[in-house]
């Protein structure tokens, strides 16, 4: 997960509880002199100065003012884990993370001080669609911390050792990761959605993870980063001229040399919906996992479908979460909604419940599916969601850091620059019929996939009505 992702979470989660206890406030008696709401505020149009070097490397400028500071985001396409083979699941991840953990000129101890020494740190994540190498520092170090972002992209040693270490770490938490149903569950509904796609194979396994080694990681290496698919972001207290001055420095003379890992091929839109019940000796809860194909970031359908599902359950005050928690307590938590990719999406739902409403938790999400069909989203209701996804865009993009990330994992997935500003005004366009359009397209219950993981002497009988289910263990 990107420094972008993990702060937008953060930061939704905050505003999905605020806007929780505006709503229960609500119900008890309000003044009547209350103000009306403010008009909302638009995101402020980034400043965007573009350049391409010679070697194709993309490299975009957005000036700041605020904390003297710079931060740096390189992002490089069909790097991630749509490039890992079919017998090296979620290989991108130990490939990103251990890009800082020593180069041809400095071990892992050498690179962190030195970050440290300019004020900053130095860092990298894989995605389905590429790495980004992420770096910040004070701005009276921008050039000697910009160099040090090169010299980790373009020059990383994988030393045994630290392959060593990041694979015995990787092996614990894959082993922790394997007795939580959600994992199984996860993993299962990913192969439903995606069969063969390599989108479907983002989850390290035992094997996958003993077969990573410093040639193999080298190799990847040279297949996967090339500056004619790369783009460097700057944002801070900087000249575009001059920063334009200091990616030449660090990056003019890196050269294209080699093969180039294949383009990721086109995920699929449907899929035969796959009914799959995994075996959890004793469980005294089922994991829920529902879901189907859907659509890529650059559909036109992509910014409505963000706020159908934002409706259905991207929040506490969400359809499935007020239904299956607060009306009918079968759960702590219930989730529905879209993940985008370059290639193509997917919509996914999901909840624990208790092993007695395994079937009815099904019912009431697949009512809900339907009745965001059948019903168009009452004005209010609308607004509110409207408000909260708005909100939550611009709250995680205040910081210039955040607006970096934004912009190079919208680079990622196929979007332009001009996205990071548009967003917020297409959200305040999407109206309830192109609401109850997505729910027809996307949300079908009968197009859905159904996975469960739990004891099958105390949910099987529940699961009849909705299929045959494969057993699996």
């Amino acid at each position: 997960m990107t420094i972008a992702a993990n702060a937008t979470r953060a930061l939704v989660l905050a505003v999905a509880v605020a806007l929780s206890g505006a709503a229960q406030a609500q119900q008890a008696e309000l003044p009547r002199d209350l103000p009306a709401y403010g008009p909302d505020k638009p995101l402020p149009v980034a400043q965007i100065e573009k350049k391409t070097l010679a070697n194709g490397l993309e490299v975009w400028v957005v000036p700041r003012d605020g904390i003297p500071r710079v931060d740096y985001v390189l992002a490089v396409r069909n790097a991630g884990f749509a490039a890992d083979a079919a017998d090296a699941q979620g290989f991108a991840s130990l490939f990103a993370g251990l890009l800082a953990q020593g180069t041809q000129a400095r071990d892992s101890r050498q690179i962190a001080e030195t970050a440290q020494s300019y004020g900053g740190s130095v860092g990298a994540s894989a995605s389905n669609d590429g790495v980004m190498v992420y770096a910040d520092a004070l701005v009276q170090n921008a050039a000697p911390m910009l160099e040090l972002l090169a010299e980790v992209v373009r020059t990383p040693a994988f030393p045994d050792n630290e392959v060593r270490l990041a694979q015995a770490n990787a092996l614990q938490a894959l082993k922790a990761a394997e007795a939580q149903p959600a994992f199984k569950a996860n993993r299962a509904l990913l192969a439903a959605t995606y069969g063969d796609h390599p989108y479907a194979r983002i989850q390290q396994t035992e094997a996958s993870i003993a077969a990573v080694t410093p040639q193999a990681l080298r190799q990847a290496h040279g297949l996967r980063f090339h500056p004619d698919r790369a783009l460097l972001v700057v944002t801070g207290r900087v000249d575009p001229e001059e920063a334009f001055k200091l990616a030449e420095a660090a990056f003019g003379d890196w050269a294209v040399a080699g093969a180039e890992a294949p383009e990721t091929p086109a995920a699929p839109r449907q899929a035969a919906p796959t009914r799959l019940l995994i075996q959890r000796d004793g469980s005294v809860q089922s994991t829920l996992r529902l879901g189907r194909p859907a659509i890529p970031a650059t559909d036109p359908d992509y910014v409505p479908a963000i706020l159908a599902g934002t409706v259905l359950g991207g929040g506490f005050s969400s359809r499935v979460n007020q239904n299956l928690r607060e009306d009918k307590g079968y759960t702590y938590g219930a989730s529905a909604g879209f993940s985008p990719a370059r290639m193509g999406g997917r919509v996914q739902a999901g909840a624990d419940v208790r092993n007695e409403v395994t079937g009815a938790a099904l019912q009431e999400f697949f009512g809900e599916f339907k009745r965001l069909a059948d019903e168009p989203v009452p004005e209010q209701e609308l607004l509110d969601t409207k408000r909260y996804v708005a909100g939550g865009y611009l709250i995680s993009n205040q910081l210039q850091g955040a607006v970096a990330a934004t912009l190079a994992s919208n680079w990622l997935v196929g979007l332009p620059p001009e996205f990071l500003a548009n967003y917020v005004p297409m959200v305040r366009e999407v109206d309830a019929a192109q609401v109850q359009e997505i729910a027809r397209k996307y949300f079908d219950p009968k197009d859905q996939s159904i996975i469960v993981v739990g004891d099958a002497a105390a949910v099987a009988g529940q699961l009849e009505p909705y299929g045959e289910f494969r057993r699996a263990e």
